[in-house]
């Protein structure tokens, strides 16, 4: 079994796709097609079951999908104790970042970054607090960025930023008033639009209506939508309301397409997520050292 393997292996079964895990790993399909077929051969079992033009994993591909992306972490974390010998002159770093931070937080700090280090390749993944946290886990990413709590022994979590959480309507919106509104106002009133389970955003938002002493589950959720753009927009549209981030809703609040209600809610860590028993590579010492020349967007 080669290395080479393990990695078509890995993007095939992200992707239970030929043609794409092919586009993703710069081959062609065919010879993706053919490592699959071999390794399969090899070992003599099954690890994609092939559905008409589709393709599944089989019981014993899902088996060997998480030893596959752990042999694959522990070498490229090899990989990186070595390019640190090249003093940041090459080399790679894998960083995951919640939608949020990803969108208006970090770009700045990337780009500072690759001006600081050309020759370090930066690979930036977005997800949610959940998805990031387990990229760090799992070691396809070194360093995460949260905006959520997380339960996770194994990680180091920091915080190097704050953001602010704040309740946004459309100026039709009943709250747009500017009128104080209470926690009574916020559960018995919306509809509300949500983020996805295991964001940041939501996560956050629900804690702050637990420590008022009412239940997340009491509010009126109209709708859940995966991405901050997609709940801005929603709410432009509709009678809704939305907790998301000043950041993210910067540009609609200062344009008068959204309004702020009047409602305070605790601001928030943006949190740095390091596996605690994982190699630091220089690279992801100098990103994280980068981090605490930038403030707060809230």
């Amino acid at each position: 079994m080669t290395f080479e393997q393990l990695a078509i292996f890995v993007a095939v079964a992200e992707r239970e796709h030929l043609t794409r895990a092919a586009e993703a790993i710069n081959l062609t399909p065919s010879a993706v097609s053919a490592a699959i077929k071999n390794l399969e051969a090899f070992y003599g079992v099954e690890l994609f079951h092939r559905v008409g033009r589709h393709i599944e994993l089989t019981e014993v591909g899902r088996g060997f999908l998480g030893e596959a992306k752990a042999t694959l972490a522990r070498v490229r974390s090899a990989e990186l104790m070595l390019s640190e010998f090249g003093g940041l002159q090459r080399g790679s770093l894998r960083v995951s970042a919640s939608q949020t931070i990803a969108s208006y937080w970090l770009p700045p700090i990337l780009m500072r970054f690759h001006a600081d280090h050309p020759g370090i390749e930066l690979e930036l993944t977005i997800g949610n607090t959940r998805t990031v946290s387990q990229a760090v886990l799992e070691g396809s990413a070194e360093l995460g960025f949260v905006e959520g709590a997380i339960d996770a022994p194994a990680l180091s979590a920091r915080a190097i930023a704050r953001d602010a959480l704040v309740i946004v309507v459309s100026p039709a919106h009943p709250w747009a008033d500017g009128r104080k509104l209470d926690v009574d106002d916020i559960v018995s009133g919306g509809p509300w639009v949500m983020r996805e389970e295991g964001s940041g955003t939501r996560s956050e938002f629900e804690a702050a209506i637990s420590r008022l002493s009412r239940s997340p589950r009491d509010l009126n959720v109209a709708l859940v939508l995966p991405s901050n753009e997609a709940v801005l927009s929603a709410i432009r549209a509709g009678s809704c309301a939305a907790a998301i981030s000043s950041a993210a809703a910067g540009l609609y609040l200062q344009e008068g397409l959204l309004v702020r209600a009047a409602f305070d809610l605790p601001g928030r860590d943006f949190r740095l997520l390091r596996h605690k028993e994982r190699h630091a590579s220089k690279a992801a010492a100098a990103l994280e050292a980068l981090c605490k020349d930038f403030s707060s967007p809230a």
